[in-house]
């Protein structure tokens, strides 16, 4: 056996789905959470169009925000909500404070509070004291509703504290923006090798002019002054002033900076901590030196003759500063100090010898919040010695606020490195990739046996068919002892014919790049082999995973294997039956390909070199549509699968995605779908994940024919699809009706015969959307809450009216909802989210059609 690291494809999905291990929560990273916030705050003001009075403005706070979306109150209502509204910050008419002046503006408050005060000049100067309007480059221009992370720039200038001074500050240039961990260069010392990582939320940031405002110094890093002359700085530091003038970075970037807050610490005290410049063990350290009521110096003790002092700038909440004793206390090692002859290290002796006295506890932040991070949890964290570096983490141990993580697929493997809880240096699963940045991951170690040959007898080594050049790409992980391929287990080569015909689910192009053909071998291991080639072929693996385990046949001798699909970063896997002897393997070939819908010989024993035996590149792509005139796909309800497939309760599909979700990103008040013929969508299925949403990541066949076998063909329409905007308008108006009863419309419908004229095909269209279509006896743009509840209740969603309640959505607030801000605002599955946004599609094209005009 050769063993070796291979670099492989790294999904943490798939890896902790394979491992069964467990993510950390992304709620433990606060940090990561705030970045994601919106860039507005409740409170802000604003100055909005009049709804009921064209070219006049007035002034509104903001309540509450959800992603893009505003809730706001015009000024004057006080705590009355009756008048709130929503609106959308990319769509809606919104100013700073202060635009109506400038552009001669009418300032006028709403008809319905006009008579409340006299002076409305008063009360505004009053309302706007010391109150803080939106800022006027997040309602326009390109930065316009962009969360706070996305509002720093490439070039964007700030002002970072020194590591050694903190009164001293430098200029400090955004090389990049990595969701908020941004890459720094010092102003007048852009050389990558100075280049450092903070996260924007770190204290040592803060916006330029903030050291000119709190009357602290302007000076190069103490440490690297030397690296250019004192003219050269100063000209550096002018020119990025000037020019960060022109596009300042907005004020809203640090609104989630934390306060510092005093500490208690009095030089001489003695304390533990984690090492800052390694950080794998925990040392015992002193304070040397109180720069005032925020920071004081710690230093390394080391009692050396030669010692060079290492010492570090902290604050009260500094991370990894720990009181004596902590390390006693949890059961972690405590390094001795350099010099410090004696094996044992007491601190009672310690103290004792050198004079000194332990911080007391109250000097320390919440030494046990450990925010929910446990023993064996993963998560991604940077290298502290290298910290452009990103790496895949597992907590080995949590003590207290400490975590202990062990790296992996680092080339030289490092010390458990410990990190505090609110560490900035640590991120949740996923968040490399969210980001689009390279993560270290573990490297797989694959043990490759020796190749053998395969030896084959003569008159075995080619198929019936096949032609003496025909090529022969044999896999190699299927390669088999001597004799084995005259068995009655194992097959010759099955071909891969990649100009017949591939139908709907196939992609002909990642066909075309398959091995022409896999084999010999036990049929069983060629088998999968083939099929899960196929399968990750095909436009969405899932749907083909599915579609075969439909094939089967009693008469068979088969024996079950596991076949794996990849899609959109998801894992799909299910057990399927495949024959194990040779004389079943040609017609088990056939059954696949009718399964698929593509031509017989697309996979098979038999070898196509030039022109397939069922000319099927000259056939329509309706040919292998239809074995013995069964419809594509599930059975409908009442119809019994054939070939040897099991009878199984029809599933209703889902609409199309671009009826709840528009192209574009922002959308306006109300979405459209466009229409198309049923043959536009035959052969590359488009349904938003379809498929996927209804099986699960991890379905299985046996759970399928379970779940068949124990629901009846009249519960079918209950499970997991929701019911018809025809047969709900239906029961709204004729109680009585029975749901079975009613005709059933399907998005995507293929004819059964080429002589069904387009005529017929638009009747049918017309007459469903005429049932569709819902009448409104008020304009929705009026509706109250209680209205909204009471509509979402009469649908298949009340279960979420309570949601629409407690977010006071009113009819105007139900308009703008779309698919993405329902999953965020209203935090809902994709299943449960389309099912409600089908409900409210059907209010917005009924407000157009009765009261848009």
């Amino acid at each position: 056996m050769d063993c070796a690291e291979e670099e492989v494809d790294f999904n943490w999905e798939e890896y902790l789905e394979e491992t069964g291990a467990t993510a950390a929560p992304h709620t433990a990273f606060r940090h990561v959470e705030l970045s994601l916030q919106s860039s507005f705050q409740p409170g802000m003001k604003l100055e909005v169009a009049n709804k009921g009075s064209l070219d006049t403005y007035w002034v509104a706070t903001i309540i509450t925000t959800c992603g893009q979306l505003l809730l706001l109150r015009y000024c004057g209502y006080g705590d009355d909500r009756k008048a709130d509204f929503w609106c959308d910050v990319m769509t809606a008419e919104l100013h700073p404070v202060g635009w109506c002046a400038q552009n001669n503006k009418t300032l006028q408050p709403p008809e319905a509070i006009k008579e409340k005060y006299t002076d409305w000049a008063e009360f505004l100067i009053k309302e706007l004291t010391g109150s803080r309007t939106a800022p006027a480059n997040l309602l326009e221009g390109p930065l316009r509703g962009k969360n706070t992370v996305d509002l720093i720039v490439v070039g964007s200038i700030l002002e970072v504290r020194d590591a050694f001074e903190p009164s001293v500050y430098w200029a400090a240039q955004v090389q990049r923006n990595v969701g908020g961990r941004l890459c720094l260069s010092y102003v007048g010392l852009n050389d990558p090798t100075y280049y450092m990582w903070m996260f924007y939320l770190d204290t040592r940031l803060r916006p330029l002019g903030w050291a000119k405002e709190n009357n602290l110094s302007m000076k190069p890093p103490t440490d690297l002054c030397v690296l250019r002359s004192s003219s050269e700085w100063t000209e550096a530091l002018d020119q990025a002033t000037a020019e960060a003038l022109h596009s300042p970075l907005p004020l809203e970037v640090f609104k989630d900076h934390a306060d510092l807050h005093t500490h208690s610490f009095r030089a001489g005290m003695k304390l533990e901590m984690v090492s800052p410049v390694e950080p794998f063990h925990i040392l015992p350290v002193s304070v040397t030196k109180i720069y005032n009521e925020y920071y004081f110096q710690i230093t390394v003790d080391d009692l050396t003759a030669e010692a060079t002092p290492t010492s570090v700038v902290c604050h009260a909440d500094s991370p990894g500063i720990l009181p004596v004793q902590w390390c006693l206390k949890n059961g972690v090692g405590l390094e001795r100090p350099r010099g410090f002859e004696s094996q044992d290290f007491d601190w009672a002796d310690y103290l004792k010898q050198t004079g000194t006295e332990a911080a007391p506890d109250v000097c320390f932040p919440n030494a046990s919040q450990s925010r929910g991070f446990c023993k064996d949890m993963w998560l991604e964290a940077v290298n502290p010695l290298q910290p452009s570096e990103l790496c895949v983490a597992r907590i080995t141990q949590v003590k207290g606020r400490l975590l202990w993580l062990t790296l992996e697929g680092l080339t030289n493997p490092l010390p458990d490195c410990i990190v505090d809880v609110e560490s900035m240096d640590i991120f949740p699963v996923g968040w490399c990739e969210a980001n689009g940045y390279p993560l270290t991951h573990l490297q797989k170690t694959v043990c490759l046996p020796q190749k053998k040959i395969a030896v084959v007898q003569p008159e075995k080594q080619l198929a019936p068919s096949q032609p003496p050049d025909a090529p022969l790409n044999l896999c190699p992980s299927i390669a088999m002892d001597t004799g084995l391929v005259n068995g009655k287990y194992c097959c010759s080569q099955l071909f891969i014919n990649h100009r017949c015909f591939s139908g709907p689910y196939l992609n002909k192009g990642r066909i075309a790049e398959l091995p022409k053909a896999v084999g010999p071998g036990k049929c069983a291991v060629v088998l999968k082999e083939i099929l899960t080639m196929l399968i990750n072929s095909a436009y969405k693996p899932g749907r083909v995973l599915r579609e075969l385990q439909m094939v089967e046949d009693p008469q068979w001798n088969c024996q079950e294997e596991t076949l794996k699909a990849k899609y959109k970063g998801k894992s799909y896997r299910s057990t399927m039956r495949v024959v194990r002897t040779a004389d079943q393997v040609s017609e088990f070939c056939r059954r696949v390909c009718e399964r698929l819908q593509c031509c017989p010989n697309l996979f098979g024993p038999t070898f196509v070199s030039d022109s397939c035996p069922e000319n099927c590149s000259s056939q329509t792509k309706t040919k292998y549509t239809y074995y013995k005139k069964r419809k594509v796909g599930r059975p409908s309800l009442g119809e019994n699968a054939q070939d040897g497939d099991m009878t199984k309760p029809a599933r209703r599909r889902k609409k199309r995605k671009a009826i709840f979700v528009q192209k574009k990103r922002r959308s306006s008040i109300v979405g459209y779908h466009t229409t198309e013929s049923p043959q536009d969508s035959d052969y590359y299925y488009d349904d938003e994940e379809e498929d996927f949403e209804e099986w699960g990541s991890e379905a299985s066949s046996n759970s399928l024919r379970e779940e068949a076998s124990a629901h009846s063909l009249q519960d079918a329409p209950r499970r997991g699809r929701p019911p018809r905007r025809a047969a709900l308008q239906r029961r709204a108006t004729h109680p009585n009706t029975s749901e079975r009863s009613s005709p059933r419309r399907t998005t995507r419908s293929v004819s059964y015969s080429q002589n069904q004229t387009a005529n017929h095909t638009q009747t049918k269209t017309e007459s469903f959307e005429e049932e569709d279509r819902l009448v409104l006896e008020r304009n929705p743009l009026e509706w109250s809450v209680s209205d909204v509840v009471d509509f979402i209740t009469s649908t298949d969603c009340a279960s979420l009216a309570k949601i629409f309640q407690e977010q006071d959505i009113d009819g105007q607030a139900l308009l703008l909802l779309t698919l993405p801000t329902v999953q965020e605002c209203m935090d809902l599955k994709l299943g449960p989210a389309i099912k409600l946004c089908h409900q409210i599609e059907r209010v917005k094209v009924a407000f157009y059609s009765q009261f848009a005009n």
